[in-house]
């Protein structure tokens, strides 16, 4: 399979910058720790990517990446080629109350171009870690609001390179989850919001920020949020009071400072997990499957990821010498 791709990039004429082997991608994640992949592919334009996909066979494995925010690159790595949307893909247009962002743009980003241009309803999208694309494929929220709140149509294409666009209510979206097709590549999504005085968008873009900074250990090496909070019905069951956060269930069976080799649940915000410099990809995953048999354990509550989870595991060597 390697040899086929390798041959796929000589027929392109790719250079190293746009398809690299065993990538370092572990390295260049949020938490700065996991392994590479077996082929890095950074299309110059759609087009270009269109036509990557057109050629590569159907039953290559492929994993679509942006950012590297919410995600834990497993340390024994990645099979198969990984697409990684960057700078062509973050181009950001203003038209009217709309906004359509290119799914490599960071979300912060598209916060605060909204604000430089008066449109209210997008600063939610700054405490989201990551790109557009990643956003989408979570239906990821902050501060009240998700991406379903705001978004009108996400374009993209299908794993043979063909152009698709779905409409919101085509995307099935509902909280942490978004039922567009697997397979779809995210290229670009148009936002609505509405016309506002600058100032007042700005003061709640910088209020937000601030919450983050004061509440969230974002100068440490993290991700967003651990896990999804439970929904109504899973407390009910487990005759938990309605509105119970991710966060207590994780203080509530010692998940505060908890670690596991050199991951820690932070003890800022429990439900982070951070890399106090010498973790590995499986430190966290195994940091992160304790909290959930805990809390499953003693509060009767499954937790679910929300921090994605790629490539193939390593077992880990926690001999203490």
């Amino acid at each position: 399979m390697l040899s086929k791709l390798v041959k796929i990039a000589d027929r392109m004429k790719m250079s190293e910058q746009r398809f690299t082997q065993n990538a370092p991608l572990g390295a260049e994640s949020w938490f700065g720790c996991g392994g590479t992949a077996d082929i890095l592919f950074q299309p110059a334009d759609i087009d270009d990517l269109s036509l990557f996909l057109k050629d590569t066979p159907p039953e290559l494995p492929v994993t679509i990446l942006g950012g590297l925010a919410n995600t834990i690159v497993r340390d024994g790595g990645i099979r198969g080629c990984v697409i990684r949307l960057g700078k062509p893909f973050a181009e950001i247009e203003i038209r009217g109350t709309r906004i359509v962002a290119g799914a490599g743009a960071l979300n912060g980003t598209v916060a605060a171009a909204a604000a430089k241009a008066g449109i209210g309803g997008l600063e939610f999208l700054s405490g989201i870690p990551g790109t557009v694309g990643g956003a989408l494929r979570m239906n990821a929220g902050a501060y009240g609001r998700e991406v379903k709140d705001a978004l009108v149509a996400a374009f993209g294409l299908d794993r043979t390179g063909r152009s698709e666009a779905l409409m919101l209510d085509e995307m099935h979206m509902s909280y942490r989850h978004c039922g567009a097709p697997e397979g779809m590549i995210f290229t670009a999504a148009a936002f609505e919001g509405q016309r506002e005085d600058k100032d007042i968008v700005r003061a709640r873009l910088k209020e937000i920020k601030e919450r983050r900074r004061d509440t969230q250990p974002i100068a440490e090496k993290t991700g967003g949020s651990t896990f999804a909070n439970p929904t109504a019905e899973e407390l009910a069951a487990a005759g938990l009071p309605e509105g119970t956060r991710a966060w207590q269930l994780v203080e509530r069976v010692g998940g505060r400072g908890l670690k596991i080799g050199g991951a820690m649940m932070s003890e800022k915000h429990c439900n982070f997990m951070i890399n106090t410099g010498t973790a590995t990809a499986a430190d966290l995953e195994d940091l992160g499957d304790e909290i959930i048999s805990r809390v499953k354990n003693l509060l009767g509550v499954t937790l679910h990821w929300e921090i994605r989870r790629i490539g193939e595991r390593q077992t880990p060597d926690r001999t203490q010498t």
